[in-house]
């Protein structure tokens, strides 16, 4: 019997910034196109999601801004490091998405970029935007949490 591959999604970069400023509403995976250079570029890790933002032009859709170091070996083969690069979805998930930010006021944002089995993907995510009294009550939250778990840590040393 042929025994099936599992699937391991191995991280490479995550936009922590994402989720400081926006509210994450739905998650959703594309591809990239890449070229080999810059796939070489990002198993070394030399990949920046800060910043970037994803957005569409004739149908298609775009991740601008997301920085990947030229390859140290490339030579005339690297690419721009800031260039826009290609999303690859589905033409009616594109539309879908197209509709809800011009209409709805969200933004497409890349959260995290990952290798599934040889190919790179990119979670993008649909947000709505955070205000600067949103941010101070997860921060508040974030806070009483890390003192709560701080207080129990002490008290089961102590018994």
């Amino acid at each position: 019997m042929a025994e099936k591959k599992k699937e391991t999604n191995k991280i490479i970069a995550q936009n922590k910034k994402a989720y400081h400023d926006y509210f994450v509403e739905e998650k959703y995976e594309a591809g990239i196109a890449l070229f080999g250079t810059e796939v070489k570029s990002i198993r070394a890790g030399g990949v920046n999601l800060k910043d970037s933002y994803c957005s569409f032009d004739k149908g298609e859709m775009f991740v601008t801004g997301m920085h990947i170091s030229p390859y140290e070996q490339g030579n005339i083969f690297n690419r721009e490091p800031l260039r826009d690069r290609k999303l690859l979805m589905h033409r009616r998930e594109i539309m879908k998405l197209q509709g809800l930010v011009q209409q709805k006021g969200y933004t497409l944002v890349p959260l995290s970029l990952y290798f599934s089995g040889s190919h790179v993907k990119v979670e993008v995510g649909l947000c709505r935007g955070k205000k600067l009294y949103d941010k101070r009550d997860a921060d508040a939250a974030r806070q009483a949490t890390r003192d709560i778990d701080r207080h129990m840590k002490d008290r089961s040393y102590e018994g």
